[in-house]
């Protein structure tokens, strides 16, 4: 049976729109060739640094200055996109993006690279991500009538990008230069920004029990707050999800990259990371086939999955068997991602999806640089195996806590089919239900 959105005339309108419009067609082009470009960046980055003689430190410093900006700014971006047209919120973001990695690869190609000029450039995207993030929980649902086959097939694109993008980057390195990686990754933007301009939004059609005047700035960031904080499934999940950031996503980030290449070597690295690239591909193809009654237990059961990706590195496995293993973490996590994406776009009400998706986004990211951080010192005094099995008892520790908590693992998917109750006789005669 077909999916409905949301219930309600929003939910008759987009029944009749079908998913693989030629509005989600753009959207899906949108996001895919943008995700392309972002997964490009670090090697530009690194490379780029390193050749103009900055250290490691000071590519560790570029990347933070945009995560940094964006985990501050995001849950500002969620009321603007709930005041403002989304459609063109999303598009200036993108063309903020598309003149400052424009001027990055001009400061590539001219050899006039400073530091603090590259963390500027850094800070402004982050603030522009900040804008564009929280309009993507409510444009989903706006373009297709199946929310979770729209979300797994972003999700897949994504993943393909994730897969291709690095590749691509080196390959631009190796033949070219750093600046022709920005260079490209300005144009995944105008790319975007052409698509979204071109994308015809069907008007939003609000819930009338929470119809209510525009008020002030600081008020609508209370009320997303508030809304957030209502729902003991949104806040449950996040909270678990922080100690997953800490204890094993962060960490086994940068120790796995480390491990496998210090035993192993890059090749090996760069294979354990195309098959976790891959499994992600898998995990969205099923999200797209699998759709569960209760999808947040659904994913909690996939992300099972996910401790194998810091586990068997830090089990000291061959190369084959991490790549295994790799593999199914990213399916686990996909799988996750779809099931909760789509969650969070039917079961909140539109008028504060943007902005407890923001909430959502910054409590999701809050934690990984935290853990990130924490990485080195940690493996310092325990050891870099131990650390990483740690994260992956962690991860087991986080999917039981989900699937423990029965408003997480009762919650029932938006559009499911309410069980008919069978009248049944009672003793005496009286019709009873169950």
């Amino acid at each position: 049976m077909a999916d409905r959105a949301v219930d309600g005339k929003d939910g008759e309108v987009a029944s009749r729109r079908g998913t693989w419009t030629r509005d989600f067609a753009l959207f899906f082009t949108a996001r895919g060739v943008a995700k392309l470009g972002d997964s490009m960046l670090p090697v530009a980055l690194a490379a780029g640094l390193l050749q103009y003689g900055y250290g490691a430190g000071a590519v560790g410093l570029a990347m933070a200055s945009s995560v940094a900006c964006f985990a501050g700014l995001v849950i500002f971006g969620g009321v603007l996109a709930d005041r403002f047209n989304t459609r063109l919120l999303m598009t200036g973001a993108d063309l903020v993006r598309l003149v400052t990695q424009s001027l990055a690869a001009v400061m590539f190609f001219t050899g006039h690279v400073v530091l603090w000029q590259i963390c500027a450039i850094g800070a402004i995207n982050g603030a522009a991500a900040a804008v564009f993030q929280p309009g993507v929980a409510g444009t989903v649902p706006r373009l297709a009538s199946d929310v979770q086959a729209a979300n797994g097939a972003i999700r897949v694109a994504e993943s393909g990008a994730q897969l291709a993008g690095p590749a691509a980057a080196g390959m631009l390195v190796a033949l070219a230069a750093p600046g022709l990686v920005f260079a490209a990754h300005a144009a995944t933007y105008a790319v975007s920004a052409a698509c979204l301009l071109l994308l015809r939004l069907p008007p939003m059609v609000r819930d009338t029990g929470m119809a209510r005047p525009r008020g002030a700035f600081r008020s609508e960031l209370v009320e997303g707050w508030r809304e957030f904080r209502s729902r003991r499934w949104l806040w449950g999940v996040i909270s678990v999800w922080c100690v997953l950031m800490i204890g094993a996503w962060g960490p086994a980030v940068p120790l796995v990259a480390v491990q496998v290449t210090q035993e192993h070597g890059s090749g090996a690295y760069g294979l354990v990371n195309s098959a976790l690239g891959a499994g992600t591909v898998i995990g969205g193809v099923l999200a797209l086939r699998v759709r569960p009654r209760r999808m947040l237990r659904a994913g909690a059961l996939a992300l099972f999955g996910f401790a194998l990706f810091p586990a068997t590195a830090g089990a000291g496995l061959g190369v084959p068997w991490m790549m295994a293993g790799c593999a199914v973490a990213g399916a686990g996590m996909s799988f996750w991602g779809v099931m909760w994406a789509t969650s969070v776009q039917t079961q909140v009400p539109r008028e504060v999806l943007n902005r407890i998706h923001a909430y959502e986004v910054a409590g999701s990211i809050a934690m990984q640089p935290v853990g990130q951080a924490l990485a080195g010192p940690a493996a310092a005094t325990f050891g870099t195996h131990e650390v990483l099995l740690a994260g992956g008892v962690i991860t087991l520790l986080v999917a039981t806590t989900m699937i423990s908590v029965p408003a997480i693992r009762d919650l029932v998917r938006a559009d499911a089919v309410p069980l008919v109750s069978t009248p049944v006789r009672g003793r005496r005669g009286r019709a009873e239900t169950h």
